[in-house]
């Protein structure tokens, strides 16, 4: 409940996870059960996948645009992942913080280290899979990928998941409904902060010390 006008600048949260590690899962569930919360929606220049939609999941442009964007500063980060290009709106991203609202930054550790080198306060949450078996198969039942693309993803994973260290929290992706129910927990504790309470409970602190 807001007892008070006031708003504090939301919390920027980075997630991280290899290829298959279910990270895009876990954000579509915890955005269906958090208020107040959004995820950046990145610029790519990968072909869309069945399913997605421009604008939605992506926003899906040509390298030249990329790079016409990349000239105006209009990212906050930007890397090459498989050969195609993801960049983060640095507009978007920032309107959203001044209004209070808390943003998800799906990304890889490239640019969770150019996130925190511009947003130190920023929090970094890292997915691990139980195994590397499980990855794979997980890989395979997407059925988004050919097996050398596969390969490719599973040979790039160790060198995602050896940036660990550089985040706040790890979650193991093991059981979906426990891994949700601990991106919960992190955001519900990081909103019960003095320095967020302060400022949403201000009126009702300010009526208890009358």
């Amino acid at each position: 409940m807001n007892h008070s006008t006031y708003k504090s600048p939301g919390t920027l949260y980075i997630i991280s996870a290899p290829s298959g590690g279910g990270k895009t899962s876990l954000v579509n569930a915890l955005l269906q059960s958090v208020n107040n919360l959004e995820v950046s929606v990145s610029y790519t220049t990968r072909p869309a996948r069945p399913g997605e939609q421009d604008g939605v999941n992506y926003y899906f442009i040509d390298e030249a645009t990329f790079n016409k964007l990349i000239a105006e500063n209009a990212f906050l980060e930007h890397a090459n992942v498989f050969d195609n290009y993801y960049g983060t709106s640095r507009q978007w991203v920032e309107k959203k913080l001044q209004a209070g609202v808390d943003v998800i930054l799906e990304i890889d550790w490239q640019g969770a280290e150019q996130i925190r080198r511009l947003m130190p306060q920023a929090i970094g949450i890292f997915i691990l899979p139980p195994s590397w078996k499980a990855l794979e198969k997980r890989l395979q039942e997407r059925a988004q990928d050919d097996p050398a693309v596969i390969a490719k993803r599973m040979s790039e994973a160790k060198d995602e998941i050896s940036h660990y260290h550089e985040y706040d929290y790890l979650i193991v992706n093991d059981n979906f409904a426990r891994a949700l129910g601990d991106l919960h927990a992190i955001i519900h504790v990081r909103r019960l902060r003095k320095v967020v309470q302060k400022t949403e409970l201000a009126t009702l602190i300010a009526k208890l010390l009358l």
